[in-house]
């Protein structure tokens, strides 16, 4: 198995156990984020991403939570990975089930630098959101607005965290 690979593995291990630190350290220093609803920059942001979502879960879902992931390669600059989450989205309180696939890029050091997440917006917000998602889900401006939303909150996340 490729060292890459052996970080990603890591990287979803950690994940499955919500143990973000871990996660968090399989990130380089100026890493790039994005799925589809946080673009984040640097470790801080994205560390602090995984942190607020793992803090929020064992506080709020632990009993819910449940991670699968498969098709895990990597070579000596990309990999990737597809992962399902069972989760209660902590605003609701619905249960979701959401599809991921994820793209990305390593340095010479084996961290990752590019992390891509893909998955289908409008059926996540029609679980996590209900009648609001259904109906606004597609809706560009809707979509904003959960972004914009989910950035506040990781911003005061972050302050919180010093």
């Amino acid at each position: 198995m490729h060292p890459n690979q052996q970080t990603l593995e890591r990287f979803y291990q950690a994940f499955a156990q919500l143990d973000a630190d871990t996660m968090a350290a399989c990130y380089a220093p100026d890493v790039v984020f994005e799925d589809e609803v946080f673009q984040l920059n640097g470790q801080r942001e994205v560390g602090g991403m995984w942190r607020m979502l793992c803090t929020a879960t064992r506080t709020k879902g632990r009993d819910d939570w449940r991670l699968e992931f498969s098709g895990v390669a990597a070579d000596a600059r990309t990999g990737q990975a597809h992962w399902d989450a069972h989760y209660r989205f902590s605003a609701t309180n619905r249960l979701v089930l959401n599809r991921i696939d994820a793209r990305f890029e390593f340095n010479e050091q084996g961290l990752i630098t590019r992390h891509r997440d893909r998955f289908d917006f409008w059926l996540w917000a029609r679980q996590a959101l209900g009648m609001p998602g259904w109906l606004l889900g597609w809706m560009p401006w809707f979509r904003q607005k959960v972004r914009a939303q989910a950035m506040g909150n990781l911003n005061k996340f972050l302050a919180s965290q010093g």
